[in-house]
């Protein structure tokens, strides 16, 4: 970090830590709320006057079932816990523990949430027919599974043709080694989400500073997408498409035989993530702003290296992405996407989206100033925009957009230090409340 990089730091933390109250955290909440309220009484009324939007809880898929069953204290003890030590422990922990910290913060978070509906509540999507794990008996081999995909998409599990093959394949691999069933499904999509935060710490540190990555610690490790987080194939997703990212950031900082094998390492995750969901290809705005940035484009070509190679494979294998893409697509258009309205979804998407974010997320983009950091949550906007706008987010987005969750968190490192206990306890309570009035449909 250059001397006046350093001064400007400086500059916009102590103007931060002189905020006090601030009618802007009051506006944000109000608008959080808002738009959540609006665009459920929207829904409402386009399903009282005939409009099929396949919601029960619009903006969010589940339904709506408040419940306080006893197991729900270990979330509440968990949370409360977090607001009283989580920023202080962020403060002081060495940088490795805290991300080991982080790590298990949010794991123990999101397991905490599902345990408020017993153990089913972490398998109730890995057990699902409509789930990846259904599909598994169909691979026989790799070759003749990916070979026919694209024709016999139809007969799938709603989930597998909503995506490319990589997670039944990955599944049928661990199965293969007696590592079957939807617990273990289930660990690894947890594991996955709650890595997801970290990798983000470690491309905040790389663009904005450590001091910066220690302020959002807190709120990526017990952000509201934790209800999402255990248990979704999303959640996996998200940690493969995470550290594809950071490898990347961190390859735009490098030069010589490093930066070319963490490009070319972040490449080959890359290559993964987008054959396992074909929305992750829109991940790539986020290190490209920063390579765009840094005026590198060498770490891009590197990883655009990496991604072919794996894409490929798959082509030897016999399937095509773009082949996969355009069979999921007319799959999409003739399910219940044909019934939803379009102009509801492109609003009720963003709710939805704000919901699981928390309403600290959104106060950390009003007081972002961090170009830096701007980078990150920014990439990750537009990549949630071209998304909405696509037409192929007409709903679930609270499951689908959990990969650019933790890019947008990263805007919490604005709040003022003064406050950011007050967020954390907004934030753990907005993920508390979700999990106990909302039922998810997977």
């Amino acid at each position: 970090m250059t001397g006046l990089q350093l001064l400007e730091r400086r500059r916009i933390d102590a103007k931060a830590r002189r905020a006090g109250p601030s009618w802007l955290g009051v506006a944000v909440v109000a608008a959080w709320i808002g738009a959540v309220a609006g665009t459920h009484v929207w829904g409402r009324w386009l399903q009282a006057h005939g409009r099929r939007l396949w919601l029960n809880a619009p903006p969010l898929t589940g339904h709506l079932d408040p419940r306080l069953p006893a197991a729900a204290l270990a979330g509440i003890v968990v949370g409360a816990a977090a607001v009283a030590f989580a920023p202080r422990v962020a403060a002081g922990l060495g940088w490795r523990r805290l991300l080991g910290v982080t790590f298990a913060a949010a794991v123990l978070w999101a397991v905490a949430l599902a345990l408020a509906d017993g153990p089913h509540g972490l398998v109730r999507s890995p057990s699902s027919a409509v789930d990846y794990l259904h599909d598994v008996p169909l691979v026989g081999s790799p070759h003749a599974f990916l070979a026919t995909f694209t024709d016999r998409i139809g007969g799938y599990a709603v989930h597998v043709r909503a995506h490319p093959p990589g997670m039944v394949l990955l599944l049928w691999g661990m199965a293969r080694i007696g590592l079957s069933g939807p617990w273990w499904v289930a660990a690894i999509e947890i594991a996955g989400g709650a890595s997801a935060g970290v990798a983000a710490l470690v491309a905040l540190r790389e663009v904005a500073g450590e001091r910066s990555a220690r302020a959002a610690a807190p709120f990526l490790a017990f952000a509201p997408a934790a209800v999402v987080i255990a248990s979704s194939g999303d959640a996996f997703f998200a940690g493969v498409a995470a550290w594809a990212v950071a490898l990347l950031v961190l390859a735009t900082g490098r030069g010589g035989r490093r930066g070319d094998a963490l490009a070319l390492a972040g490449g080959l995750l890359f290559g993964a993530a987008v054959f396992l969901s074909y929305g992750l290809v829109l991940a790539v705005a986020i290190p490209a702003a920063v390579a765009y940035a840094r005026r590198r484009a060498r770490p891009l070509l590197v990883a655009a290296a990496g991604t072919l190679a794996v894409a490929l494979v798959f082509l030897a294998l016999g399937f095509w992405w773009v082949d996969g893409l355009l069979a999921t697509r007319l799959q999409y258009l003739a399910g219940v996407a044909r019934d939803r309205p379009a102009s509801y979804f492109v609003v009720a998407n963003l709710a939805a989206f704000a919901i699981v974010l928390g309403p600290a997320a959104i106060a950390g983009l009003a007081r972002l100033r961090d170009r830096s950091a701007w980078l990150l949550a920014g990439g990750a906007l537009a990549a949630a925009a071209v998304a909405d706008l696509s037409g192929m987010s007409k709903g679930e987005v609270e499951r689908i957009w959990l990969p650019f969750v933790p890019w947008v968190l990263v805007a919490t490192c604005a709040l003022p230090e003064r406050g950011r206990r007050t967020w954390l306890a907004l934030t753990v309570a907005t993920g508390i409340a979700l999990q106990l009035a909302v039922r998810m449909s997977w």
